[in-house]
């Protein structure tokens, strides 16, 4: 399993564009075969601060979803929202029951 998590600082006047934005890339993004999760959390320490959390099968199923129309129109329209840069961590994980 890929665990990725997006790091997001989004403008404060913007929430709202980035919160519909998000809103449709989850959407979207949980009905990928390949997908097993897809979260989006707010930072309760730094203000207007987001985590993206997506779990993976594998790395097929990440690359499929790279070329995703869905996440190609979020990536286009990030720079209305983002005041800096995502940053993005990739890790490989396996769950424990």
């Amino acid at each position: 399993m890929l665990i990725i998590h997006a790091h997001l600082h989004v403008h404060p006047n913007q929430e709202d564009v980035f919160h519909e934005a998000a809103r449709t890339l989850i959407s979207l993004s949980r009905a990928e075969e390949g997908n097993l999760g897809y979260q989006l959390l707010k930072s309760t320490e730094a203000p207007n601060r987001y985590t993206m959390v997506e779990l993976w099968r594998d790395q097929e199923a990440v690359a499929q979803h790279n070329e995703s129309s869905h996440l190609q129109a979020f990536i286009k329209l990030a720079p209305s929202f983002m005041a800096a840069p995502m940053e993005l961590q990739a890790f490989s994980g396996e769950p424990l029951n």
